[in-house]
């Protein structure tokens, strides 16, 4: 019993020790759709002059797809929690920033801020095949928003914060267990000229395997 205990005591103070780093640099991410135009001005921000023209989505309702929009990601295994800053210079129908998570072309979510019929709106898309869009319309236009994704088993939650501290959930999604992702920054302008987007204090924390976390706790 003594050693269950210990082996128990030793596995929590790992997942402490494991989990509490959760900067991702932003020089070592990788393009998809790689911009024109863009910077790291300083360790915590990222800036992008979106691609004009650029989009993800998956035929519903609409008919096409495309898979052209920016995107600077890193891969992530397990279970983890994603979180930046954004704000953006929006002008045009659609134009659009924040996270995406994606496993391969139909399979990703993306979800941040969507620019419509002059409104800023909490938007989420998820597409397993084909997409779907929610949208939450915010009642006064922010100059910035945080946006935060979390990993757990085989679905993901996305939630909103005007402070980075009081969060609310917007969506729970499926999203495959157990497979890396690519995670990062978005942006798009499928209906215009493009637009400036800043990301701020981008972070991935990875987080204990909720599985391996349970079993721990009945070993006591």
């Amino acid at each position: 019993m003594k050693r269950c205990k210990w082996v128990t005591m030793s596995f929590g103070i790992l997942m402490m020790t494991t989990f509490t780093v959760s900067a991702q640099k932003l020089e070592k991410m990788n393009w998809f759709n790689e911009p024109a135009q863009w910077s790291i001005p300083n360790a915590k921000t990222f800036k992008m002059y979106v691609t004009p023209k650029t989009d993800y989505w998956r035929i519903t309702h609409y008919g096409f797809t495309v898979d052209d929009a920016p995107f600077y990601y890193a891969v992530y295994g397990g279970e983890f929690e994603a979180k930046v800053k954004i704000k953006g210079d929006y002008k045009t129908n659609f134009d659009q920033m924040g996270l995406m998570i994606r496993v391969n072309e139909e399979q990703w979510i993306k979800t941040g801020i969507e620019f419509v019929s002059g409104n800023q709106n909490i938007s989420t898309v998820v597409t397993h095949g084909t997409s779907d869009w929610s949208v939450i319309k915010l009642e006064n236009a922010p100059r910035f928003i945080w946006i935060k994704a979390v990993r757990r088993l085989d679905a993901v939650e996305v939630f909103y914060s005007y402070d980075d501290k009081e969060y609310t959930m917007m969506r729970t999604c499926y999203l495959q267990d157990n497979i890396p992702v690519q995670v990062g920054l978005m942006a798009a302008s499928p209906d215009g000229t493009g637009f400036e987007a800043v990301f701020e204090d981008f972070s991935v924390k990875p987080l204990p395997d909720k599985r391996r976390s349970e079993w721990a706790e009945r070993q006591h």
